[in-house]
């Protein structure tokens, strides 16, 4: 069989993702640099006979998915920083409600309106503490146009498996630059679908905090009645106020990502083997580490890469493993320090270094490689 090879923008990859995935729906509201996706799928969706909405603005966007998915959709939608600000209250009671959908940020500059056509990785924590209250959540970093594709697909099987609302963070950079994607049959890939209960109506509560199971979305309509509310609540949806039951649910929504992380987690590791430097790096960022490695390896220092694809949780443990045997690691973003601070962490032992630009430039494999010198020499 040939291959199906296409030249692509990486919001257009995005998109593409979606729709192998199965999406059923996308909200959107247009913002600059992830309009693209809007665009791709407002054109593809009505094509297969699925739904594309322009919303009035961010919030109603995810609510608006939110209430796909409750009615059996596989949703989307994409955004930048100040949408990813406005959406935080919904992905709050996403999580709350186990409502799977996925939630594409296109990282641009800020804070507030920033820098809407330039690079940044500064809403790495954002995805991770943007809203309140305790829960787990789960966020991707690809670092190509091709990955775009693949880990979108990855991101909408996480939602379901584990009703969760899941952050696929790219950036500028890689929403916006050309490159080779070869896109998968349905049938190459592994594509996770919404199921129905295994319980009559009658029998069905919507959430279960003790089996250590992920309970299906019955969808509405389906003849399934229960109660959705951002309330802490019991099996049945109903608010509760018991301590037994509060302390369940809060375990819970941690538990049934931490338990799972071994599913959840990806990353690569690149010439770790002989390191005596690591450098961590994600998304487009990671590209240009991986020039710099070769300058260095060139020049006679051993230099390695960890780059995580599955940025939350985080893997603490690779971390904390490479720096067993590597007593200097090079943290590299595109924002002020923020995943340097889970590294340090981590890798408790080594030294950790920082290589933080937000100038709105890409950080170049000269800056790294300046950088993987100066701390070789410390």
């Amino acid at each position: 069989m040939s291959k199906n090879i296409k030249l692509m923008q990486g919001n257009e990859a995005v998109a593409e993702g979606a729709i192998i995935a199965g999406c059923d729906f996308f909200a959107g509201y247009p913002i600059t640099p992830s309009s693209e996706v809007a665009e791709f799928l407002s054109s593809k969706l009505p094509k297969i006979g699925k739904v594309f909405l322009q919303m009035e603005d961010e919030i109603a966007a995810l609510g608006a998915v939110l209430g796909a998915a409750l009615g059996g959709a596989k949703a989307i939608t994409a955004t930048s920083g100040p949408g990813m600000s406005l959406k935080q209250e919904n992905i709050g009671y996403a999580s709350m409600c186990e409502i799977p959908c996925v939630i594409v940020n296109v990282m641009r500059g800020g804070p507030s309106t920033g820098l809407p056509t330039l690079p940044s990785q500064s809403d790495i924590m954002q995805a991770k503490w943007g809203t309140h209250g305790d829960h787990a959540i789960i966020a991707i970093t690809p670092s190509s146009v091709n990955e775009s594709l693949y880990e979108t697909i990855r991101a909408f099987n996480l939602a379901v498996k584990y009703r969760t609302p899941v952050l696929l963070l790219t950036d500028e950079i890689i929403g916006h630059m050309r490159e080779k994607v070869v896109i998968p049959d349905k049938s190459e890939v592994e594509i996770i679908d919404l199921k129905l209960p295994d319980v009559p109506p009658e029998k069905y509560n919507p959430y279960n905090y003790t089996s250590g199971k992920v309970t299906p979305l019955a969808p509405m309509g389906e003849g399934y009645r229960y109660h959705v509310t951002g309330l802490i609540h019991g099996e049945t949806g109903f608010p509760s106020q018991k301590t037994d039951v509060i302390q369940n649910a809060e375990n819970w929504l941690i538990d049934k990502i931490y338990k799972n992380i071994k599913d959840i987690e990806k990353f690569e590791e690149f010439m770790t083997g002989d390191a005596d430097i690591l450098v961590v790096a994600y998304g487009s960022t990671s590209r240009s580490v991986r020039q710099a490695i070769s300058m260095a390896r060139a020049a006679g220092i051993k230099v390695g890469m960890f780059r995580p694809i599955t940025i939350w949780p985080f893997p603490e443990e690779q971390i904390s493993n490479l720096s067993k045997k590597i007593k200097k690691v090079l943290v590299v973003e595109m924002n002020m320090g923020q995943i340097i601070l889970e590294v340090q962490r981590a890798a408790c032992g080594s030294k950790v270094y920082g290589l933080h630009v937000t100038n709105g430039e890409p950080i170049t494999p000269d800056q790294i490689f300046a950088k993987i010198k100066e701390v070789s020499e410390n």
